[in-house]
């Protein structure tokens, strides 16, 4: 099997080759591709460098591509990769929202990836850290609503807001003024409660893309959602306090004990003990934290959490090499003559 990551200097294409490093996905090339400006430069991968090529105006030689180069090079780029021949687990938004294009969380919904027509959409990466949670929950207890609130690492806007973060704080502390190009304001040492554009319903595409993710991948479309979207200045990882309303009444034990037995997650909660989910201690991690789970003070029988995770691994590179793997688990790729 030859495999490519497209979009491999972004800071989300620096974690899909940790992520491979790691990982017992099969595939016998290894392909990377980026701007022209990259085109020539060397990425290291078990120890060996891998030069970075051009990304075609066609298709492209390999067999599975995970794409990370952004919407518009998705949806201009990826039918013609398809046509070539290829498999496209992509990374962007470009195209969660189309009926016949599977939207994956493996622990979740990893059938569906087996139903793709070339393309398979990776959720966006604070749907993933909370539907892990959510998805069990509502299987289990059935949730009526639910109401998030998300605190969002400068990671979720890339390498340049982890950047202009680092940067602009450093102006601050030496005595000058932050400013801001990534961000609607300077980050350091605020909080901004805006990401993504503002939609007529006054919500902004950040939170209504939880909704409509999470109702995709638990197969809900009636699900009530509601959730505001908050830009936070740390680095990495995203956090969100969750709020659900259920139909069967749940205990903290119950669900605790749910939690401890579902796959991607890792309960962190011991309020006496000082623990519970942050991002100081999910960020690098592969598993998502979740604890302080306790009873709804609004919801009768509901239950409040909080999560943590890595927005650059399970929020997006970890995920889509996990596609990568489920699908080959079940036989559905091409099997490696030999492992790179």
């Amino acid at each position: 099997m030859r495999l490519a990551v497209v979009g491999a200097t972004g800071a989300v294409g620096h974690e899909l080759l940790k992520v491979l490093e790691r990982s017992s996905l099969k595939f016998s090339e290894l392909q990377l591709y980026a701007s022209p400006r990259s085109a020539g430069s060397t990425l290291m991968f078990r120890g060996q460098p891998v030069t970075v090529q051009a990304t075609p105006e066609g298709a492209i030689p390999a067999d599975v591509i995970l794409a990370s180069a952004g919407g518009s090079v998705s949806r201009e780029k990826a039918p013609l990769w398809v046509k070539g021949g290829s498999l496209v687990i992509d990374n962007s938004s470009a195209f969660r929202y189309d009926d016949d294009v599977p939207l994956v969380c493996p622990e979740i919904n990893g059938e569906a990836a087996l139903g793709h027509r070339g393309i398979i959409a990776n959720p966006n990466c604070t749907t993933l850290i909370e539907v892990l949670a959510l998805a069990p929950i509502h299987r289990a207890y059935g949730v009526r609503r639910a109401i998030i609130s998300t605190y969002q690492s400068a990671s979720g806007a890339g390498a340049k807001g982890m950047e202009e973060l680092l940067e602009e704080t450093r102006n601050v502390l030496s005595g000058g003024q932050a400013g801001h190009q990534a961000f609607a304001h300077p980050l350091p040492f605020n909080l901004i409660p805006h990401i993504d554009v503002f939609q007529d319903n006054g919500y902004t595409k950040e939170e209504m893309k939880v909704v409509w993710e999470t109702r995709k991948i638990i197969g809900d479309p009636d699900l009530k959602i509601s959730c505001t979207a908050v830009r936070v200045p740390i680095l990495r990882s995203h956090s969100e306090a969750i709020s659900l309303d259920l139909e069967k009444p749940a205990t903290p034990d119950e669900v605790r004990e749910l939690l401890r037995r579902s796959p991607g997650l890792k309960v962190v909660d011991d309020p006496e003990g000082n623990l519970y989910p942050m991002p100081l201690t999910s960020s690098g991690e592969y598993d998502v934290e979740v604890g302080r789970v306790r009873a709804s003070l609004v919801f009768d029988g509901g239950i409040e959490l909080f999560v943590s995770g890595d927005q650059l691994l399970k929020g997006a590179a970890l995920n889509a090499v996990q596609i990568a793997e489920y699908l080959q688990e079940k036989g559905a790729l091409k099997t490696a003559a030999s492992a790179t």
